[in-house]
């Protein structure tokens, strides 16, 4: 195993949603232990505005929270957050940051996100679809699948906004259905067992 694959191979958690998000991210991230083996990565798909999730989350867990920059090492154990305006990729056990490819209509920051994390993640990928507008991420379920993973949607009626977790239903794709409360419980079970 060369050292590319030994620093991409502990579980990762890709945390997708939009309007609502916050809720749901709270409510998930006051439920992980501090020392965590898997590393979360919250894709918050904005595009006008600068995000302050960065700011607003460490009330909300012990873990160490940042906010992504070009090249940026992926640990186990740290919430790491999407800037505005970029794309997200994976390589080598680093965040790789691009323009939005989709600059026009709905963003799609979650899809470009979890496609990166199917070819190019060697670890446990488990890909969480939460509040929000549209369908941002249903598109990459299958991928995250193929790849061996994990997917789960917000329970609807938990959500603010349920129109991205019911997307990612109605793909046939997602795996579990669950509260921000159980999808951390899950989390739990799933890294546990990848350790």
């Amino acid at each position: 195993m060369d050292a590319g694959q030994r620093r991409d191979s502990f579980p990762i958690v890709c945390v997708g949603g939009s309007a609502g998000g916050l809720d749901a991210y709270t409510r998930l991230l006051g439920e992980l232990p501090s020392d965590l083996g898997a590393a979360v990565v919250i894709v918050n798909h904005l595009r006008h505005f600068a995000t302050r999730l960065h700011e607003i989350l460490p009330r909300f867990t012990d873990m160490p929270v940042e906010l992504i920059t070009e090249r940026l090492s992926i640990e186990p154990g740290r919430v790491f957050i999407i800037p505005e305006n970029r794309d997200l990729h994976v390589l080598d056990g680093e965040f790789r940051l691009r323009p939005v490819s989709k600059p026009r209509g709905w963003p799609d920051v979650i899809t470009v996100f979890l496609q990166s994390l199917s070819q190019h993640w060697h670890g446990k990928i488990i890909a969480v679809i939460v509040s929000g507008y549209d369908g941002d991420g249903a598109a990459a379920l299958r991928s995250i699948k193929d790849a061996g993973g994990t997917t789960i949607a917000q329970q609807l009626e938990t959500a603010l906004q349920p129109d991205m977790p019911h997307s990612a239903i109605d793909t046939g794709w997602i795996d579990y259905v669950l509260s921000p409360e159980q999808i951390a419980g899950k989390i739990r079970q799933i890294t546990g067992e990848a350790a």
